[in-house]
């Protein structure tokens, strides 16, 4: 597991993390946290099973595994991110690895509902934004700043207006993401 898990509660206007890289379109479900994984009581040991599979067929060069990563909490991806299955487990285990935000070409629906139904905020870049944010992180590391309000992510060298669905920041910034609050 990457942080000691803190769940989010309330409403937000900030996130501020280190970024970590996925590179590939169509990442399912069933990649982010095996089936095998979905017999668990509750969620809270699935931080450490995320991409299970595709971090031992890596043998620790998977981004979750380098320690270059360790501490990120903004996760970025290419097209159709969270497709397949539609289990609840998989962002669960991403926000319990300490992923906070995702930012993304496009997100297949039902990921993207359960992230927000748990406080994860899923925001949209170009192709070819996403491309220029995946290729400076392979020389560096990358800290955004989001800003809810503006739905903007800035950093020292790169800046981007996100996109996010408007009824969903909304949600975050009152709170209302949160049916426990």
């Amino acid at each position: 597991m990457n942080v000691k898990f803190k769940p989010p509660a309330g409403g937000f206007s900030q996130i501020h993390g280190k970024c970590i890289s996925l590179v590939g379109d169509d990442v399912d479900t069933d990649r982010i946290i095996p089936a095998r994984f979905l017999k668990c009581i509750n969620f809270d040991s699935l931080g450490k099973s995320v991409f299970d599979d595709d971090r031992k067929a890596l043998k620790g060069n998977h981004p979750f595994d380098l320690k270059t990563n360790k501490g990120a909490s903004i996760l970025i991806v290419n097209s159709n991110f969270g497709c397949g299955s539609s289990r609840e487990h998989a962002p669960q285990a991403l926000m319990r690895w300490g992923i906070k935000a995702i930012i993304g070409e496009s997100f297949a629906d039902i990921f993207y509902s359960n992230c927000i139904a748990i406080g994860i905020p899923c925001f949209t870049l170009s192709k070819e934004s996403i491309k220029i944010i995946q290729r400076y992180l392979e020389n560096k590391d990358l800290f955004f700043e989001i800003d809810l309000i503006k739905s903007f992510a800035s950093s020292k060298d790169l800046n981007f207006n996100l996109g996010i669905k408007e009824t969903s920041r909304k949600m975050f910034l009152s709170g209302e993401w949160d049916t426990t609050s």
